[in-house]
């Protein structure tokens, strides 16, 4: 009877150690997806703080993950290799369509969650109104940028201007820097890009242009209506518990002025609130007014 009773007890601590040694081999991993408001390198070293912040507060390996663009960020999600991203309002709608993502944050500036679309032309163009870019160059952002496509395609349309028929030239930035370099280098009379009040004191020309005299070289000729911001989501089935731990950290980061630094420095926000799905319905209406299948929009390639 003791022997049995010693046998027990060795299986025991055998089964323990195994199940130990398999924990250890499937630590858990939380993997976080960034889109990219400017060239991928810069994103990478500015969410890499976010990045140690959630390997300390959660316990567990954090991966994060930037894409070269906008779609690259949804098929990840789509194919349930991310677990959390931020993404821009016109991506959001897209992963929720195609992914089933629940979007639990946006973003906010100053307290405003909400920010604009731009377009913007060199100071000395002698371009002041939408209907002065018929016959001219213009730059959008990402085929799938909210501000740098998606809204001010709306705009141009809801103006009686078809970017498709009444621009000289249409190019694909790729980035909002990269399309006020174009506009300030004069390679293209005109672009599309974002910016976080309508004063012309907080936009993209001011965050990307350090220089002072060359800011003022950049001039906004139309804003859109306020557009709901930019937001955190979780994939489809992720832990309750730790999306609430996640939620949580986040929150506090808003709250807390180092962390605001850090979010300021990623996206150039001030912090996040609660959001819902129904936040974003103004974006689905922009998609159908500027005549883009949100069920295609992934499948276009950039020209």
């Amino acid at each position: 009877m003791a022997l049995s009773k010693h046998r027990w007890v060795l299986w025991l601590l055998i089964a323990a150690l195994l199940a130990c040694g398999r924990s250890q081999g499937s630590k858990q991993v939380l993997r976080v997806g960034f889109v990219p408001s400017e060239n991928v390198q810069q994103v990478a070293q500015n969410a890499q703080p976010i990045v140690d912040i959630l390997h300390k507060e959660l316990g567990m390996d954090v991966e994060p993950f930037v894409a070269v663009d906008y779609t690259g960020v949804i098929e990840a999600l789509r194919a349930k290799k991310l677990d959390i991203a931020f993404l821009t309002p016109a991506s959001y709608v897209l992963a929720k369509n195609e992914a089933d993502v629940q979007v639990v944050l946006k973003s906010h500036r100053k307290g405003y969650a909400s920010y604009y679309a731009a377009i913007i032309t060199r100071a000395d163009s002698g371009i002041y109104t939408l209907k002065d870019l018929r016959n001219k160059t213009f730059a959008f952002g990402d085929p799938l940028s909210t501000t740098g496509n998606i809204i001010p395609r709306k705009m141009f349309l809801e103006a009686g201007i078809d970017p498709a028929k009444d621009f000289k030239h249409v190019l694909y930035s790729g980035g909002h820097d990269a399309t006020v370099l174009a506009v300030l280098n004069r390679k293209v009379d005109a672009g599309a890009t974002f910016a976080n009040f309508t004063d012309g004191k907080d936009a993209a020309w001011i965050q990307y242009l350090k220089n002072p005299e060359e800011q003022k070289k950049i001039r906004a000729i139309a804003y859109s209506d306020p557009i709901p911001a930019d937001n955190l989501v979780f994939r489809a089935g992720l832990d309750p518990a730790l999306g609430k731990k996640i939620q949580e950290i986040f929150l506090e980061l808003s709250r807390d002025p180092a962390g605001q630094k850090i979010l300021r420095e990623l996206y150039q926000i001030d912090g996040f609130v609660p959001a819902t799905d129904q936040d974003y319905e103004s974006i689905r209406a922009a998609f159908k007014i500027a005549g883009i299948n949100i069920k295609e929009a992934l499948q276009k390639k950039k020209p």
